[in-house]
């Protein structure tokens, strides 16, 4: 085997199964050209099991209180407040991130999630990450603590987010194509076979609705519209949480699933997804070829993340029960969905995030990215690094 041409750390951290999976993807993809790519949760980087403490109460308020997390992400992820003022957890973080990085001496590093952006920013900010930083959005709505002046450049879900990032930081951003399992894009399988799998007739005009991994959001609310329509048979992809899954396995004209490996074959059979968050799961399901609709999005980057998407015409946001199943309606017009699918489908067509990481900018180049822009007192931009 030849040898490794780049040693890569891509950071990520285990908020759900998102971040997780575009990183570990990102990691086959590199190892499968040659490089070695190492995958680190940050969060398991952070001391006292502070992480894990992090993740509980994450998943504590979107299951029982996601208003409160929606007054945090009003707060600390979109306030005012500038991206290069680094937080304690930040600061904390980082610390731990240096000593990884002297171990490991990559020659760059990859954040997939955006506390891991902000500890590597503020490393590369400080001259204590003496390699390129790359940042790799997993959301399309970019909020503040995505960005970061310390950031060599952003890989980005859709040209509009890469526009947006651009004019926030003055940091080169481009579009890349979704980190996505290969299985997404082959020829779905027989209908009559995946409904039979789970219980349901060929016939069947079955709609994915996805809760993520951890079962999140107003899914149940969803689940009930759609099968009250009498037109649609829902399928709830409960992820790992066994108490939605029992609940509404209770209720008649569904199907509820947990947590499944076969989900390509799942929506090569479906009509549409109905989604929650603008997460992995919309990707994937961009990958089959699967029509989005949007509704009752978690609050936060979920609520920012549907309407970023909806607004680039890569799904459907609907904000009410009439128009969820009036869009689902309209997605039978065959002129209509292929318009929509064409859209969602063309981002395959942008470059591999595993190629951009090695174009300008890169460990290969011989050129840094320019200076970001910043705001003068009087609230002008001037070029130059904050100080």
């Amino acid at each position: 085997m030849a040898p490794a041409r780049h040693r890569l750390l891509i950071l990520s951290a285990s908020m759900g199964a998102g971040h997780d999976a575009v990183a570990v993807e990102l990691a086959r993809r590199l190892t499968a050209a040659g490089h070695e790519a190492e995958v680190v949760d940050v969060l398991e980087l952070l001391p006292l099991r502070l992480g894990h403490a992090l993740r509980r109460w994450y998943g504590w308020m979107m299951r029982r209180a996601p208003w409160v997390y929606a007054l945090i992400y009003r707060a600390f992820f979109i306030s005012p407040r500038p991206a290069w003022a680094a937080s304690p957890l930040t600061v904390l973080l980082a610390a731990r991130l240096d000593r990884l990085v002297r171990r490991r001496s990559p020659d760059l590093v990859v954040s997939t999630f955006h506390l891991a952006a902000q500890a590597a920013g503020h490393l590369r900010r400080t001259g204590r990450l003496t390699v390129p930083g790359t940042v790799l959005l997993t959301d399309f709505a970019a909020h503040r603590l995505w960005l970061h002046p310390g950031t060599d450049r952003y890989l980005c879900p859709c040209p509009e987010t890469a526009h947006d990032v651009t004019a926030a930081t003055g940091r080169p951003a481009d579009c890349h194509a979704p980190l996505t399992r290969p299985a997404f894009r082959r020829p779905p399988a027989g209908t009559a076979a995946v409904h039979a799998r789970i219980g349901l007739g060929p016939d069947d005009r079955t709609v994915l609705v996805s809760a993520g991994s951890w079962g999140v959001g107003e899914v149940e609310e969803a689940a009930r519209v759609l099968a009250r329509s009498g037109r649609y048979v829902p399928v709830v992809l409960c992820g790992r949480n066994r108490a939605l899954r029992d609940r509404l396995g209770r209720i008649g004209g569904l199907v509820a699933l947990g947590w499944r490996d076969d989900l390509p074959e799942l929506m090569g059979a479906a009509y549409a997804l109905v989604d929650n968050a603008a997460g992995l799961t919309c990707r994937e399901a961009f990958a089959a070829r699967l029509p989005v609709v949007s509704y009752r999005p978690i609050p936060g980057h979920g609520r920012d993340g549907v309407l970023a998407m909806a607004r680039a015409g890569l799904s459907v946001h609907a904000d009410d029960a009439a128009r969820l199943i009036a869009e689902l309606d309209r997605l039978g017009d065959s002129a209509g969905r292929s318009r929509l699918v064409a859209r969602a489908s063309a981002l395959f067509d942008t470059p591999a995030a595993e190629d951009l990481l090695f174009g300008p900018y890169g460990p290969d180049s011989e050129h840094p990215p320019p200076e970001p822009p910043v705001r003068g007192p009087d609230g002008a931009r001037s070029p130059g690094r904050p100080v």
